[in-house]
């Protein structure tokens, strides 16, 4: 059996091109896109309450003016939708469907339509928690905001560490 040699280009995306094989089972085993990632900030804080306080209560959306003051002055359901009030005017948040695991993913849809992916997670840490929430660098967003986010996203979870742990101490 004749064995063809392996042979490796690169086009940049969307060239147009034609591929003619011989008839020897060549095939595209891959293709490599112009990939754009954002720059990810991991934001965690520890709370001496367990996990699943701590989710029922971050999860729970009528929960969010007390603690994500970046996010959320007042926020109601409309129509299904959870809408809140924020500094950038009305926005609409849609959360994971509860679970097990601890993920308290959440969208935000700006007043200029643009969707806001929030990868956030509580997990066990021995008796207590962490709270985990990524803040991504969006490609126009000038480090300096960025900065001042995550500043705003670590005030937020330190709140909400504040509510949980104040809650437990009064019971």
């Amino acid at each position: 059996m004749k064995m063809n040699p392996v042979v490796h280009f690169e086009m940049p995306a969307g060239t147009v091109h034609k591929a003619k094989g011989h008839g020897f089972g060549e095939r595209v085993i891959g293709v490599k896109k112009n990939l754009k990632i954002f720059k990810p900030r991991h934001i965690t804080v520890s709370i001496n309450a367990s996990a699943d306080e701590v989710f029922e209560f971050a999860s729970n959306p009528e929960n969010l003016p007390k603690w994500a003051a970046g996010l959320s002055g007042s926020i109601k359901k409309v129509d299904g939708d959870w809408l809140a009030e924020s500094p950038m005017g009305t926005v609409k948040i849609k959360f994971a469907e509860k679970n097990k695991f601890g993920i308290l993913d959440h969208d935000v849809t700006l007043p200029s339509g643009e969707k806001v992916y929030n990868p956030m997670r509580v997990f066990p840490n021995n008796d207590g928690s962490e709270i985990i929430f990524t803040l991504y660098q969006r490609l126009d967003m000038p480090d300096e905001m960025f900065a001042e986010d995550s500043k705003l996203v670590k005030s937020d979870l330190e709140r909400l560490k504040g509510l949980l742990e104040n809650n437990k101490t009064s019971k």
